[in-house]
């Protein structure tokens, strides 16, 4: 018996003992799948990254234009510059008051002298009503003074002659000269009283006429400036809470062009002379124009001088502030020179790339890559570069080309905006 309860010791004893060796095949596989799992994580990013670099980067591009296009062929120089207006004005009123009424709206056409707001007149009507009361009261006193007066001259008619028979006394004759006289003189001061009194009366018709502001000039509205309920004034009041102006009207009749031409070539601007106008806008539209003066003063640090240009088309599409380039044309040409083609083409001045004093640009083809190309380039027209060789008008290059481009590299092109 003894035996048998040592066996049975044993065997629970064997039960309860702990195999360490069955956990080693479960860890095993743990490390053997995180294994696997990173690979995979590695193996699927660069996966992705060769993906996203062989996708082809996106680029601007912009066609190259032949020079003679932008000016007119034949042009001596070329400029940039803005459109502007002669005559434009931001309109105020004369009064400091709050605005009751706004009739103008951007892009409105006005004629001169039309309303274009008004202003609260409630003192302006109270104040023309008591000057219109005091004129009133100072020609009723006009009108008894000269009743007065008459009855002045009358009497002292009568005692004249009583006194000529020697029928009163000299004091009675003196005492009706001096009542006629007073009355002269308090007849001159009524008059002068009720001169005053009218021009009371027409500066409070002024200063009610103040409170209707009216367009200067005829020309488009371009800007409004204030809404009804808020506090104008003809000089800034201090704060932000009192507007200085009702709206901007411009005379579109008085549209001109002015260019800074660089010094150095100032000399082949003449007054009167042609020359061909092109709007950023309507590059295919072109422009005839005139210079009407050149402005005598030069800009210091743009070593430029000023030109006015007429616009001698007048249509709708020609606003204020458009850029614009202009060609002056030959006053004097001779033989077919107008019609000699200006060399080279013209392109945006970043879409040239500079190395080792060599210049070159990235044309697009149409397999969908870029070529590198070493160009010529001539002096800057406008803003852009001339190319004299090495790009022809009409083909695109690429606009502001990334560092990494290279040759032979496939692009895709951006979409318009």
């Amino acid at each position: 018996m003894a035996h048998w309860g040592v066996l049975e010791k044993s065997d629970l004893l064997s039960q309860l003992r702990i195999d360490r060796g069955a956990d080693r095949p479960p860890r095993r596989r743990i490390r053997l799948y995180v294994v696997l799992a990173s690979a995979a994580v590695l193996l699927g990013g660069g996966l992705w990254l060769g993906v996203l670099r062989a996708q082809p980067p996106v680029v601007q591009t912009v066609v190259a234009r032949a020079a003679g296009q932008g000016a007119g062929a034949g042009s001596v120089l070329d400029a940039s510059g803005y459109v502007t207006a002669r005559r434009q004005a931001t309109v105020s009123a004369k009064i400091t008051g709050k605005v009751t009424e706004v009739l103008i709206e951007e892009g409105q056409r006005v004629r001169e002298g039309a309303v274009l707001a008004r202003l609260d007149d409630t003192e302006a009507q109270a104040q023309l009503g008591l000057t219109r009361a005091q004129l009133t009261a100072a020609r009723s006193q006009l009108a008894e003074v000269r009743a007065q007066l008459v009855q002045a001259e009358q009497d002292h008619a009568r005692q004249q002659g009583l006194y000529d028979r020697q029928l009163i006394a000299p004091q009675a004759l003196d005492a009706a000269l001096a009542q006629r006289d007073m009355l002269r003189a308090r007849l001159v001061t009524t008059e002068e009283q009720v001169k005053v009194a009218q021009q009371s009366q027409a500066v409070a018709q002024v200063q009610l006429d103040n409170t209707v502001i009216r367009a200067p000039f005829s020309g488009v509205v371009v800007a409004k400036s204030a809404q009804p309920g808020e506090m104008i004034s003809p000089i800034s009041a201090g704060g932000g809470f009192t507007r200085t102006g009702i709206g901007t009207i411009v005379d579109m009749d008085s549209l001109e062009i002015q260019v800074d031409v660089n010094e150095s070539y100032i000399n082949r601007v003449t007054p009167g002379q042609p020359v061909e106008a092109t709007l950023n806008a309507y590059p295919d539209w072109k422009i005839p124009g005139e210079v009407i003066a050149i402005i005598p003063t030069a800009d210091r640090s743009k070593a430029t001088v000023k030109v006015r240009i007429a616009i001698k088309a007048k249509d709708t599409r020609i606003v204020p502030d458009m850029g614009a380039r202009v060609g002056f044309l030959d006053p004097k040409p001779s033989g077919d020179e107008t019609r000699r083609p200006v060399p080279g083409v013209l392109i945006p001045a970043d879409a040239v790339r500079t190395d080792n004093d060599r210049a070159s640009v990235f044309v697009y083809n149409a397999s969908g890559k870029v070529e590198r190309r070493t160009v010529t380039l001539g002096p800057d027209v406008s803003g852009q570069r001339r190319v004299l060789s090495g790009l022809r008008d009409g083909e695109r290059v690429v606009l502001a080309p990334p560092s990494t481009l290279v040759d032979g590299q496939a692009v895709k092109p951006a979409e318009p905006k």
